[in-house]
């Protein structure tokens, strides 16, 4: 009999997961050991240095521990508005150490999901189509899950990960989400630069690189406007109206139309107009995408990302479109 139990113990021993999820400790915790770790799977230290880029105005853009195109574009642009050296490895003991004096607060925490959060209107489904979206009554978030996700700039599956068994859909839980900036205090920039190359978007006071942010600015059918442009318009919550003159890819309406905001508007949550009409930068419902799929012409942000970036300006602001070799584009 106690050999009985003695192998039931073992069997379940070995029946336990071999690798545990990532966890607020580990985390908060992490330490950088001097070898940047892949990008196939997520990473305590590169969750902690992805908080640590967004806190510091440097978005790696949806934060989901991989040290993907985006973390390194930020890592770099970091480390060069530093002063540190930048080599083919993205990160570096000076460069962790740079990040971890921007300070010291934990980079996971706890958050009690309230009714807001949970109360919707949630849309059933995002139709795919960019016709099919001139009906609905709002592009609202298609669940408390991808709500939240975009509120603590988190991709879904991070979330999902660090809060095993949570269906996000009850106010009162207790969640663990990245602790991120509420509140910006940065002045008002002078100039931004729209990277079409490296598909990078940074914003300058004076001469002092500020902000910075991964994007996707145009493509080859429809690429983004050359030159300097000026900020004409700074709209949150935009409506977006369709004009059948830009004979936009998949979409055969001849008639012109109008889709009501949301953050799942083609727009996203926010629209910075350009001195060139039908241009501007802007949101998007699909934040994964980022850099990593094409735009109609404009400059494509996170939604979190136009909204900080709408905050540091204001109309006039110069907006510069730099062309550089396609080689050099990440």
């Amino acid at each position: 009999m106690i050999r009985w139990f003695a192998g039931l113990f073992l069997l379940a021993c070995f029946a336990a997961p071999a690798v545990a999820g990532p966890d607020a400790a580990a985390i908060n915790n992490a330490e950088f050991k001097g070898k940047p770790p892949g990008d196939d799977k997520i990473n305590p230290v590169i969750v902690k240095a992805q908080v640590l880029l967004d806190r510091a105005n440097f978005s790696p853009g949806e934060i989901d521990g991989k040290l993907g195109e985006n973390a390194e574009k930020a890592l770099k642009a970091f480390a060069e508005s530093k002063g540190l050296a930048v080599s083919k490895q993205p990160l570096t003991s000076e460069i962790w150490g740079a990040l971890l004096a921007t300070g010291s607060d934990p980079v996971v925490v706890d958050y009690k999901i309230t009714d807001k959060d949970v109360k919707g209107p949630f849309l059933k489904k995002l139709p795919a189509k960019m016709e099919d979206l001139k009906d609905l009554k709002s592009l609202d978030y298609t669940s408390p899950r991808e709500a939240l996700a975009e509120k603590f700039h988190m991709s879904e599956a991070l979330l999902a990960a660090l809060n095993p068994g949570k269906k996000f859909d009850g106010a009162g839980q207790t969640i663990a989400v990245m602790n991120v900036p509420v509140k910006e205090g940065k002045p008002a920039v002078t100039r931004v630069e729209v990277d079409k190359a490296s598909q990078t978007v940074k914003a300058f006071v004076n001469s002092e690189l500020v902000a910075f942010f991964p994007a996707t600015v145009g493509s080859e059918e429809k690429p983004s406007p050359g030159g300097v442009l000026k900020v004409i318009s700074i709209d949150a919550n935009p409506y977006y109206r369709y004009n059948p003159d830009y004979r936009f890819k998949g979409v055969k309406s001849k008639r012109a139309f109008k889709i009501r905001p949301g953050p799942n508007n083609p727009v996203g949550s926010q629209w910075i107009g350009l001195s060139e009409e039908g241009y501007g930068i802007h949101g998007t419902p699909n934040p994964s995408k980022v850099s990593k799929s094409e735009s109609n012409g404009c400059v494509r942000l996170t939604n979190w990302d136009a909204d900080r970036l709408a905050k540091l300006l204001k109309k006039g602001t110069e907006v510069a479109f730099i062309e550089r070799e396609a080689a050099n584009r990440k």
